[in-house]
C-alpha cells in the first residue's frame, strides 16, 4: 500500500470513531469555558467593574498583553487534547489488535508509522483550529464588550494563532511517536498525564527560583511549546518558566518540540514497532 493510502486509512481509523469527536467537544468546552470567564474577569478588573481586591489582586498581566495571553489559552491548556488524540491513535492499534490488518496491509513499516504521523498532521490541525477558535471567539466577543481592543486586527495576532496552530499539530506527532513506543495504552496515558500536568510544571515553577534548573527545563516540551507560541498563559500567571527571560526563541521552540516528536517516532520504529505483534 501507497504512502497516501496508508495516510487515507490511518484518517479513516480516526474519524469513524466517536473518540475524536468526544475529545473535540470536550477540548472546546474545557478551553473555551476557561477563556470566557478569565476574560471577563480581567475585563472586569481592568475596566473598574470588579475591584481587584474583590478579584484577590489586580490582573497579572499588562493590559496591552492581555488578548494574546488569552489566546494561549488554546495551547497552554489545551495540548493535552491533541497529545491524548495522537497518543490514542497509536496504543488503540495494540489494544484493539488492529496492528496486524494495518501491517498486514501496509508490510513496510516504516510507512505505515510514517502514514499514522501524516495523518495526525491533519488531526492535529483540526484540533488546532478548535482549540483556537473555542478561545478567540468568547474572550474576543467579552472583551469587545468592555471596549477593550481584542487585537484581532493585526497581522502580529494571526501570526501569534498560526504558531499556536503548529504548535498544537507538532503536540499530535509527540503523542503518535509516544504511542507507539509505549504499546500499552493505559501506560501511555497515564505518563502523558503525569508529566504533563504534574512533574513539568513542577519542574518549571522550581525554574522560577533556580537559574541552573531554569537553563535546563526551557527545553522542556510545554516550555518549548510555550516559546514557539510566544506566550504562555501559565507562565504570565504563575511567573513560570517558558516564554520570560532566557527562554527559547520562538523557532527553537519549534525546533525542539519537533525533535521530541522526532525521537520517539525514531525509538518507537527501532524498539517497538518492529516487535512481533501478537
Amino acid at each position: 500500500m501507497s504512502l497516501l493510502a496508508a495516510t487515507r486509512s490511518e484518517g479513516t481509523k480516526v474519524f469513524t470513531t466517536s473518540t475524536w469527536w468526544i475529545l473535540a467537544i470536550v477540548l472546546a468546552a474545557y478551553v473555551g469555558s476557561t477563556a470566557g470567564g478569565l476574560a471577563w474577569l480581567f475585563g472586569a478588573v481592568q475596566t473598574g467593574l470588579v475591584g481587584a481586591d474583590a478579584a484577590g489582586g489586580a490582573p497579572p498581566v499588562a493590559p496591552g498583553a492581555l488578548p494574546l495571553t488569552m489566546y494561549s489559552i488554546a495551547s497552554s491548556i489545551g495540548y493535552v487534547f491533541p497529545l491524548l488524540i495522537g497518543t490514542l491513535m497509536s496504543t488503540a492499534e495494540f489494544r484493539h489488535g488492529t496492528l496486524t490488518p494495518t501491517f498486514l496491509a501496509t508490510p513496510r513499516r516504516g510507512v505505515a508509522l510514517g502514514a499514522k504521523l501524516t495523518a495526525a498532521v491533519v488531526i492535529g490541525a483540526s484540533y488546532g483550529v478548535i482549540a483556537i477558535v473555542a478561545v478567540v471567539a468568547p474572550t474576543a466577543l467579552v472583551f469587545v464588550g468592555f471596549d477593550i481592543d481584542p487585537m484581532l486586527g493585526s497581522g502580529d495576532t494571526w501570526l501569534f494563532l498560526a504558531r499556536t496552530l503548529l504548535a498544537l499539530v507538532l503536540w499530535t506527532l509527540v503523542g503518535v511517536g509516544l504511542g507507539a513506543l509505549i504499546r500499552n495504552q493505559v501506560a501511555a496515558i497515564v505518563i502523558v498525564l503525569a508529566f504533563t500536568q504534574v512533574v513539568e510544571p513542577i519542574l518549571r515553577l522550581a525554574g522560577s527560583f533556580v537559574g541552573w534548573v531554569g537553563d535546563a527545563t526551557r527545553f522542556l516540551p510545554g516550555a518549548a511549546s510555550d516559546a514557539l507560541v510566544g506566550a504562555s498563559f501559565y507562565s504570565a500567571i504563575a511567573g513560570a518558566g517558558g516564554t520570560g527571560s532566557g527562554a527559547l526563541e520562538w523557532w527553537q521552540g519549534g525546533l525542539v518540540l519537533l525533535g521530541f516528536a522526532a525521537m520517539f517516532a525514531v525509538l518507537a520504529q527501532l524498539f517497538s514497532w518492529r516487535r512481533d505483534v501478537d
